[in-house]
C-alpha cells in the first residue's frame, strides 16, 4: 500500500509492454515469427513517439533490414526516439534523424558517419547524449538508457524462436538482455529460420519476434587491412614499438586497435620479432578480434589464447580450425563479446597501442574533431590505466615503476601502470598535422552543447608516443613540462615540433624519456616490406593453408 491508502502498481513497464504486443499480435505467428511485409505495420504497434530505442548497429553486423524499416513508419505515429547503439555506421541510421523519427543520439562509434553526425549536430538535426566507450554504453544500458525496443540481429532462429549468432556474437547479447529483463521488447532479424540450431546462444522467452530478413544483414570486414598497403614509414614505426615497448616491457597481455600500423607489427612478429628474441616473451594473450594479418603469427606459435569482440569475415573456416588459440564452442564456431573482450582490454591487459586523429601539447588525444565525429569505439577502456585492478604482472609493475615519485600525490604507495600508446605518423590523412596546440574536440563540444570536449584518451593515462622520430616515454617524465617537452621532440615539422628545443632534446634523450631510431639501435634504412612476414592478402591465405576466405573486395587474383 502507498501512504495515501492507494494500492501501488509495480508492473507498469510489463503491462505496457503486454498493451503493445497485444496490439502486434495479429502480425506474430507461430515460432514468434512474422512475415517482412509486416515489419513497418509491427513496428509502428510496438514503438511509441519519445521512446529510447536500439538498433543492432555494432562495429561490424548490422540489423539493417530492422533500421530501413523504421525509417518507413509513419512519422505522424513514431518520432522523436532516443536512439541508444553502439555504433551508427550506415545511412539509415541517420536517415532517421533527417526525417524526425529520431531526435537524439548516445553512441560509441561513428565510422563512416562521422562527417554526417558531425553536420546534424551543427545543424541541429541531432541532439546528442554523449559520446561513450562500448563498456561505458553497455553499463548505461543496465542504469539509465535501458531501451524499451531493441532491433538486433542473428544469422540462424528455430521455429521456437531460439538464436544463434554464431561468429558474430558481439553486442547482441548485452542488448538483450538489458532489454528483456527490464520488461521491454526485443525484436530480431535472422538471416534463416531452421529446425534446429547449431547452438542457442539467446533462448526463445527474450526474443519477441522474429522475421527472416528479405537477404542475409550486412557485415563488415572492419578489422581486415591488407599487407600490400602497408607503407615503410608504418613499418619503421613498428621496428620502433617491437624494440622499445614490445621488448623493452615484455609484454605478454595486450589489445591492438585498428590500423595498419598495429597490422605491421602482427606481420612482423615471426620476422623482426623472432630476430630480436622475443618469441614467449611477447603477445602471449589478446584481446583481438581475429585479424587476418594475425595469421602468421598464429601459425608461428607466438599466441596461446586471443578472446574475440567479434568475427571477422572470411575468418571462420581459420578459426574453427584453432580452438586451442579461439573461444570455440561446442558447433565448432567461434563465441565472441564485446562486453567481455572490452572488460579484458581494461583490467587483463597490460598495454594498449592504437592511432587517433590528433594529439594535443600536453599529450590528450581525440577522434572527434569539429568536421569528424567518428566516435571512440573501445578505445577509452582499452586506452586508459584500470584503478580497480589489483593483480600484477611484470610488464605492469616495470612501467608503475618508472613512473616518478613527484607524480605521487597521494604518498609513496608503488602502483603498477598499464601502457598505453599511441603510434601515429607525425602528419595523417590530408597532410593534416597530428600534433596541435589545441584538440578540435574544443569545437565540436562548442557545436554540440557539450559540457566537457570529447577526449578519447586522457593525457594522464598515456604512457608512450611512437612517430618516425622516436619514442616518447612520457611515463618516465618527472614533471609536466618534461612531458610536453618529450612530445615536442617526436612531434616532427608540425607546429608542435618546431617548438623543441634541441639541447632540451638532447637530455631527454640522455635521461631515456625520449629514444630515437638510432639510441634504439632501429636501422632506418632496414624499414621495408622484406619484414613483413606476408606482404599480400593471397601470402595470408597461403600462411592459412588454404582456410582463410577473404572477401571478395580484398581478392586481385
Amino acid at each position: 500500500m502507498s501512504t495515501n491508502g492507494t494500492e501501488k502498481k509495480w508492473d507498469r513497464r510489463s503491462a505496457d509492454t503486454a498493451e503493445r504486443m497485444a496490439a502486434a499480435a495479429r502480425f506474430i505467428g507461430p515460432g514468434k515469427q512474422f512475415k517482412p511485409e509486416d515489419t513497418v505495420a509491427l513496428l509502428e504497434a510496438v514503438i511509441r513517439p519519445g521512446d529510447r530505442v536500439n538498433i543492432e548497429g555494432n562495429n561490424q553486423k548490422q540489423a539493417d533490414f530492422l533500421a530501413e524499416s523504421l525509417n518507413k513508419v509513419d512519422k505522424s505515429k513514431i518520432h522523436d526516439l532516443h536512439m541508444v547503439q553502439s555504433a551508427v555506421p550506415l545511412p539509415v541510421h541517420l536517415d532517421l534523424f533527417e526525417s524526425g523519427i529520431a531526435k537524439k543520439l548516445d553512441f560509441a562509434f561513428g565510422g563512416p558517419q562521422a562527417g554526417r553526425v558531425a553536420e546534424f549536430i551543427r545543424d541541429g538535426k541531432m541532439e546528442l547524449g554523449a559520446i561513450h566507450t562500448y563498456l561505458e554504453l553497455f553499463s548505461r544500458y543496465f542504469l539509465d538508457l535501458t531501451p524499451k525496443v531493441s532491433l538486433i540481429c542473428a544469422y540462424k532462429a528455430d521455429k521456437k524462436g531460439n538464436l544463434y549468432t554464431g561468429f558474430n556474437t558481439e553486442d547482441t547479447p548485452t542488448i538483450v538482455e538489458a532489454t528483456k529483463f527490464s520488461q521491454g521488447i526485443v525484436i530480431a532479424q535472422v538471416n534463416e529460420i531452421v529446425d534446429e540450431l547449431p547452438r542457442v546462444d539467446i533462448p526463445a522467452d527474450w526474443i519477441d519476434a522474429v522475421v527472416q530478413s528479405p537477404k542475409p544483414f550486412f557485415i563488415e570486414p572492419l578489422f581486415t587491412r591488407d599487407p600490400a598497403l602497408i607503407t615503410d614509414s608504418q613499418i619503421l614505426l613498428a621496428m620502433l614499438c617491437l624494440k622499445g615497448i614490445y621488448g623493452e616491457y615484455e609484454v605478454k597481455r595486450l589489445n591492438h586497435g585498428i590500423g595498419f600500423l598495429t597490422s605491421a607489427i602482427e606481420l612482423m612478429l615471426p620476422t623482426y620479432g623472432a630476430e630480436l628474441g622475443l618469441k614467449g616473451k611477447i603477445c602471449t594473450h589478446m584481446a583481438l578480434n581475429p585479424h587476418p594479418t594475425m595469421i602468421p603469427a598464429i601459425e608461428d606459435g607466438w599466441v596461446q589464447q586471443i578472446h574475440c569482440f567479434g568475427g571477422e569475415l572470411g575468418m571462420e573456416k581459420f578459426v574453427a580450425a584453432r580452438p586451442d588459440v579461439f573461444f570455440v564452442g561446442p558447433d565448432g564456431s567461434l563465441r565472441s563479446n564485446r562486453a567481455y573482450s572490452q572488460a579484458a582490454g581494461q583490467y587483463a591487459c597490460d598495454m594498449f597501442i592504437g592511432g587517433t586523429l590528433q594529439i594535443d601539447k600536453y599529450g590528450n588525444s581525440s577522434t572527434a574533431t569539429a568536421n569528424r565525429v567518428a566516435g571512440f569505439g573501445g578505445a577509452p577502456n582499452m586506452g586508459s590505466d584500470a584503478h580497480g585492478r589489483r593483480h600484477s604482472t611484470d610488464a605492469w609493475l616495470k612501467c608503475g615503476a618508472e613512473q616518478p615519485t613527484l607524480d605521487r600525490t597521494l604518498g609513496n604507495m608503488p602502483r603498477g601502470k598499464k601502457l598505453v600508446v599511441q603510434g601515429v605518423e607525425t602528419f595523417g590523412e590530408g597532410r593534416a598535422p597530428v600534433f596541435v596546440e589545441e584538440l578540435d574536440a574544443w569545437k565540436l563540444a562548442k557545436n554540440a552543447n557539450l559540457p566537457l570536449p570529447p577526449v578519447m584518451i586522457y593525457a594522464d593515462d598515456l604512457t608512450h608516443i611512437v612517430t618516425e622520430e622516436g619514442i616518447a616515454y612520457l611515463n618516465r617524465a618527472p614533471d609536466i613540462e618534461a612531458r610536453m617537452a618529450a612530445i615536442r621532440a617526436v612531434a616532427g615539422y608540425t607546429e608542435i615540433g618546431l617548438k623543441a628545443d634541441p639541447a632540451e632534446t638532447k637530455r631527454l634523450r640522455e635521461q631515456r624519456i625520449v629514444m630515437t631510431p638510432e639510441d634504439l639501435g632501429v636501422d632506418r634504412k632496414r624499414a621495408d616490406r622484406s619484414m613483413l612476414a606476408a606482404r599480400s592478402i593471397q601470402d595470408l591465405v597461403t600462411w592459412s593453408g588454404g582456410l582463410y576466405n577473404p572477401p571478395a573486395r580484398f581478392r586481385n587474383w
